[in-house]
């Protein structure tokens, strides 16, 4: 189908490009009309444009009560919706965002510039609906599209599920079920019905548009090695035979700390990036990484965002959790369509450390009720004596233990408690959820976890075509 002149002449005008890229036009055509759509698309080519488009051709469409037509973006990372508005705004969109980087006058201020129709495109993560402000600032604009980035958070059965994710029909009700377009890179056909569930809909009212996960230009390789030793000469290897960007890929911070001193003795010069770093300091070592070829180790919290296209490698130190967080994290290389090198370093004693995250990522019922009780119970003593107080209450002999920063995700995260017991100010307000309570659901749960490592462990003794196992766990068929 040959994409309207209309949309032809917003992506010119707007972002400086003559013709659509894949599926594009299909997409920008089939969501203009009013129809919904799930777009699977691998990383770097173009999802963004799949509702940027039709949000500024409905933003030229007047509505039959005068209120402004409104595209609401739902995205779980504060920390790239800055970058993404800035980027839309230099092209003449108006587009902002509200999440909770903002300080209480900003918010204010921004809510009253929505209210007044100021913008056409909004950001926000699914929690801001938890605000009752907010829920209704919403109502007073007409929601004309709703994009769900990163659509996979909405399953239990991804590989980044958000709590809140599951209340998108709640939310798709409450702004009267306006066109949806819901946008991943990585979606097993379980997760792609999970969406389509989660957002209220059917299979015979959304229309999916699978442009598969091939990135011809990526050669994908395996390595088994044993130590540290085999690892670092490869990196260093790597990165002197390979001109250009690469990102080695670390799961524990103390690892990556581990290579970097290796590496600075040896006179090779990178940056680091982790979560533990100082939010200045992130920013200016993703800055440093845009601007200049260069080596930078890291942890699954650098990439999201990182439009760079000449990533020439990207190397996994460590095994990643799963094949999505994988894939996702070489679609990183060779954005710009160019040969790129994507390595995983497969050392089997890297699967403790994953046994331990999917232990701690999965707190079984009886430990969330009693963080439930101490919370509720003694929360006199959890205000006055912090995280550690409850550490030594539910897991004393085992300090790395990390169950408890979890369940207190997951009870934030489904409102069961407000405030934080970091700033000491932490109380109980609703009961705990049927997704937290029933035994069963916790156990297929962490089945399903242990399914996916267990295919990550098959992927890396796979001696076959590396493409085609990937593509078959996806399901989609063989070339």
């Amino acid at each position: 189908m040959k994409p309207s002149n209309i949309y032809l002449d917003l992506l010119k005008r707007h972002f400086g490009f003559h013709s659509f890229r894949s599926c594009q036009g299909d997409i920008v055509d089939h969501v203009c009309n009013g129809n919904h759509a799930l777009v699977i698309m691998p990383t770097g080519m173009g999802k963004s444009l799949c509702y940027q488009i039709p949000a500024l051709h409905f933003a030229n469409i007047e509505h039959a009560d005068d209120r402004k037509p409104l595209t609401l973006v739902i995205s779980p990372l504060i920390a790239l919706m800055k970058d993404q508005v800035d980027a839309l705004t230099r092209k003449g969109v108006a587009a902002t965002f509200i999440n909770s980087s903002l300080s209480r006058q900003e918010r204010t201020q921004r809510y009253q510039q929505v209210e007044q129709g100021q913008f056409d495109l909004l950001y926000v993560t699914p929690e801001r609906f938890r605000k009752v402000e907010f829920t209704k600032l919403i109502k007073k604009r007409h929601v004309c599209l709703l994009a769900v980035d990163e659509a996979h958070c909405i399953s239990h059965w991804g590989h980044d599920f958000r709590p809140d994710y599951t209340r998108l029909q709640e939310i798709r009700e409450l702004l009267g079920n306006p066109t949806t377009v819901a946008l991943t890179a990585t979606a097993t056909p379980v997760v792609q019905q999970d969406i389509v569930t989660q957002l209220g809909l059917t299979p015979d009212n959304i229309q999916l548009f699978h442009e598969g996960i091939d990135r011809p230009n990526l050669a994908l390789d395996i390595i088994k090695t044993w130590g540290d030793d085999e690892k670092l000469d490869y990196i260093q290897q790597t990165n002197g035979s390979i001109p250009g960007s690469g990102i080695v890929y670390f799961t524990l911070i103390r690892t990556l700390e581990r290579f970097s001193e290796r590496l600075r003795e040896n006179g090779v010069h990178h940056l680091s990036y982790h979560g533990d770093l100082p939010r200045a300091r992130r920013r200016e070592v993703q800055n440093w990484f845009m601007e200049d070829e260069c080596l930078v180790l890291a942890t699954n919290a650098f990439g999201m965002g990182i439009d760079k296209e000449s990533i020439r490698f990207v190397i996994h130190a460590e095994l990643p959790g799963s094949l999505e967080s994988y894939y996702q994290e070489i679609g990183r290389a060779g954005r710009d369509g160019n040969p790129s090198q994507c390595t995983l370093l497969y050392d089997e004693a890297d699967l403790a450390t994953q046994m331990e995250f999917m232990r701690w990522s999965n707190p079984d019922v009886s430990f969330y009720q009693r963080v439930y009780d101490l919370l509720e119970h003694d929360n006199e003593k959890v205000m006055a004596f912090g995280i550690d107080w409850l550490k030594e209450k539910l897991h004393a002999r085992q300090k790395h233990d990390r169950r408890l920063e979890t369940a207190l995700g997951m009870l934030d995260r489904y409102g069961v408690i407000e405030g934080s017991v970091a700033n000491a100010k932490v109380k109980v307000i609703k009961p705990l959820p049927i997704d937290i309570t029933d035994q069963k659901l916790a156990e297929q749960k962490l089945r399903a976890d242990q399914e996916k490592l267990y295919q990550l462990v098959q992927y890396a003794n796979h001696e076959g075509d590396l493409k085609n196992f990937i593509h078959q766990y996806f399901g989609i068929p063989s070339k």
